[in-house]
């Protein structure tokens, strides 16, 4: 007997599960991608990309596929996605797991303003003019044009087009994750004296927060949405068991 798991992804953990599940015969991987990036990294299973229609279209593609799991693997911003999935599968009676990153932590050294959403970030910015890194999603980057005295370095995984409409601001397109040391390297080569970022969480982009407290910069970081109550496990090794506990209890119960 084989089970078929549906694997909301767009994180690299998302990615390691995927291929851990995948080795083993009994499950069946799809996972979903939102698209938002023109060029996904590539996945170790069969994948979907394109959204459902809301936590309606999500219960349809679940009974019409036969998706005995589906697991949250989305963003810790990608909220309403994450909504969605509950409803989804409260809906359709499937079981549902999430995989939740723990949240950076303030350390000795950190120099963080934490705020509760992007406009109360732009609204901190301060009037004197900065040397601003923005690490934020290429939707998330238009009410800071409002905010035209600073010099802005915008990393992102893929090009912004069109252009922001500010004087001055520097565009990188690259995707983590990054190293500490070249973190260090980027901010001084830009002179940056202040990060706005969001509490992603995770090793894959904690380097540039590292590296601003080595370097004594100043960061405006975006706190969590609240996300649905689910059953959740912080890391991959954690919910492959949890998968596999699952597992087990489908067999002993002959489904």
């Amino acid at each position: 007997m084989t089970y078929s798991i549906l694997i909301l992804g767009g994180t690299t953990e998302a990615k390691a599960l995927a291929g851990r599940l995948a080795t083993d015969p009994e499950y069946q991987i799809l996972v979903s991608l939102a698209g938002r990036t023109k060029a996904p990294a590539e996945q170790p299973v069969p994948v979907r990309i394109g959204g459902f229609g809301g936590a309606v279209g999500l219960d349809a593609f679940i009974r019409e596929k036969g998706v005995d799991l589906l697991i949250d693997a989305t963003h810790p911003f990608a909220a309403q996605i994450s909504r969605n999935a509950a409803e989804a599968a409260a809906s359709s009676g499937v079981e549902i797991l999430a995989l939740r990153r723990p949240a950076w932590l303030r350390q000795d050294g950190d120099r963080w303003q934490e705020v509760g959403s992007i406009e109360a970030a732009v609204a901190a910015l301060d009037i004197a003019p900065r040397k601003v890194f923005l690490t934020l999603g290429r939707q998330e980057l238009l009410p800071f044009e409002v905010r035209k005295q600073h010099r802005y370095l915008v990393r992102s995984v893929d090009p912004v087009d069109p252009p922001l409409d500010l004087p001055d601001v520097t565009y990188i397109t690259a995707r983590g994750p990054f190293s500490e040391g070249d973190e260090i390297r980027l901010l001084e080569e830009h002179g940056i004296d202040l990060i706005v970022s969001k509490n992603s969480g995770g090793r894959a982009s904690v380097a540039k927060i590292s590296a601003a407290r080595r370097l004594g910069i100043d960061v405006i970081l975006i706190e969590r949405p609240e996300l649905p109550d689910v059953p959740s496990s912080t890391s991959v090794d954690v919910l492959v068991d949890r998968v596999r506990h699952w597992t087990l209890s489908r067999r002993k119960r002959g489904e």
